[in-house]
């Protein structure tokens, strides 16, 4: 059992993993030796609270599938133990962050004295532009 936080725990068996062939340099041993791992991680079929689903699903994120599988590929070591390593604690981190709360953000007015600023700019850019113009052209 991976613990994601004090209350919540992640069963290995869960977990998939692919062995393949890391991409970029490193000579004869990429291409002889299947170090990277590719984890999947199916959300639905998982043993994770409901609530914890729900805010994976809402993922915005690149390695989540439309089927709701996370797809993490490790290819960072050379040794496979270390990829399969980095890959589960990235997978936590992924975990981890769709659990904490966001904060609201409280809408705020601009100042009068930063709309103040942004009129002021807006009528210098103006006027640089305006005298960028050949003569006979700007009709302002």
């Amino acid at each position: 059992m991976l613990p994601v936080n004090a209350t919540i725990f992640l069963d290995e068996r869960e977990i998939e993993f692919t062995m393949i062939r890391a991409q970029g340099a490193g000579g004869q041993n990429v291409n002889k030796v299947s170090s990277a791992v590719h984890l999947r991680f199916d959300i639905d079929r998982s043993s994770l609270p409901e609530e914890c689903k729900a805010s994976l699903h809402a993922l915005s994120d690149r390695r989540l599938s439309k089927d709701g599988v996370i797809v993490i590929k490790a290819q960072s070591f050379r040794s496979q133990e270390k990829n399969r390593a980095d890959a589960i604690e990235r997978l936590l981190a992924l975990i981890r962050g769709a659990l904490q709360e966001r904060a609201l953000r409280k809408p705020t007015r601009p100042t009068r004295a930063s709309q103040r600023r942004r009129v002021q700019r807006k009528t210098l850019h103006g006027e640089v532009k305006r005298l960028r113009a050949k003569v006979g052209d700007f009709h302002g």
